[in-house]
């Protein structure tokens, strides 16, 4: 489980706009359901987009008009006998803010504003931006194409929006699976995973900026054979600092244990540890004991809360929870302890 205020901070961490002045009140705000701390988030980020200016886009449009613009299309025109009518059909491009972007930002407004669970506060702020979205149409959120979705210096500030978007469509249609209209008590478990991993990456790239926290390529340290057959290995984050390294893999999984029902045994996700040892003896090609690894999970509702340290061929791997439903003071609590146990010692 995860306290809905979490979901705010997390996300903060993950996406810096969240930290700007116009979304301090929201940080403040005591909320029940996700969908409703969404719905919050969406109507700020869209009231500030709409004072920078909606993303607009070029679409292709044909059309039977009595003033041409753009190129004739002559045999349209014959076809649709539409010189009759004094009119020529015409392709041209319409600038316009009808864009995918600014579909998938209304289609997600209005579905919040039919949620039950939206508080009317938020619902009339998500109306108030609407009446600035008359010129876009919604569009059926099964059919919404999120890989397409690119993004650049005119449009980065969508980014940040078009992710809850993603956590709210998703999630509704994972509850509409199980026979529930209800957005709110269920969140995508893949986004919250990649969410918590961009939470942490985030909150180290801030507090401990001297750690250059990022996500790293590891190379393979092999004597021979050919190199491109083998799987690139990529960490979540890497932290650095004086010599000693330290790479996490985060996890959000619904059970931090495997069961082995054979010898009624319950150990570590087996894949887990051989893919963390994997990637420090690998960055460790010197033998020099100074890399270690991090399985960092999620806290679960489980009995065996993992909180061990090994050291395995010359080298520490540790596996830790970090509890998302506590108090966000005593979350940063954990990460720091973390750091400092296993870095800074």
């Amino acid at each position: 489980m995860i306290r809905i205020q979490n979901i705010y901070y997390m996300l903060a961490y993950a996406f810096y706009v969240l930290n700007e002045e116009s979304y301090k009140q929201v940080a403040t705000e005591d909320f029940e359901y996700a969908s409703d701390l969404f719905a919050a988030i969406l109507a700020k980020g869209i009231a500030n987009q709409i004072k920078r200016g909606l993303s607009r886009e070029y679409i292709s449009r044909t059309e039977a008009t009595t003033s041409p613009t753009g190129k004739i299309n002559v045999s349209a025109s014959i076809a649709q006998n539409t010189m009759l009518k004094k009119k020529l059909v015409c392709d041209y491009d319409e600038f316009t803010e009808n864009s995918y972007m600014n579909k998938i930002l209304k289609t997600t407004a209005m579905l919040l504003i039919r949620c039950p669970e939206v508080s009317t506060q938020h619902k009339r702020a998500l109306r108030k931006t609407m009446f600035y979205f008359s010129n876009v149409d919604e569009i059926n959120p099964r059919g919404i194409k999120w890989s397409n979705l690119r993004y650049h210096r005119n449009n980065a500030t969508y980014q940040m929006l078009l992710n809850i978007c993603r956590l709210v469509i998703e999630g509704m249609l994972m509850t509409e699976q199980a026979g529930s209209r209800k957005l709110s008590r269920y969140v995508d478990k893949q986004h919250i995973y990649r969410l918590y991993e961009k939470f942490v990456l985030g909150y180290y790239r801030r507090h401990y900026p001297q750690f250059n926290a990022s996500p790293s390529f590891i190379d393979w340290n092999i004597d021979g054979g050919e190199r491109k057959y083998l799987p690139i290995m990529k960490s979540d984050i890497t932290l650095r600092y004086q010599g000693k390294t330290l790479i996490i893999d985060t996890k959000y999984y619904g059970h931090t244990m495997q069961t082995n029902t054979l010898y009624n045994t319950r150990t570590f996700h087996s894949d887990n540890m051989y893919q963390i040892f994997t990637y420090v003896k690998n960055m460790d090609f010197a033998h020099s004991g100074n890399v270690s690894g991090l399985l960092l999970y999620a806290k679960t509702d489980e009995d065996i809360i993992p909180d061990n340290d090994y050291i395995i061929d010359g080298n520490r791997i540790s596996v830790k929870t970090l509890d998302l439903n506590a108090d966000f003071s005593d979350i940063s609590k954990q990460l720091n302890t973390i750091v400092e146990r296993l870095l800074l010692n």
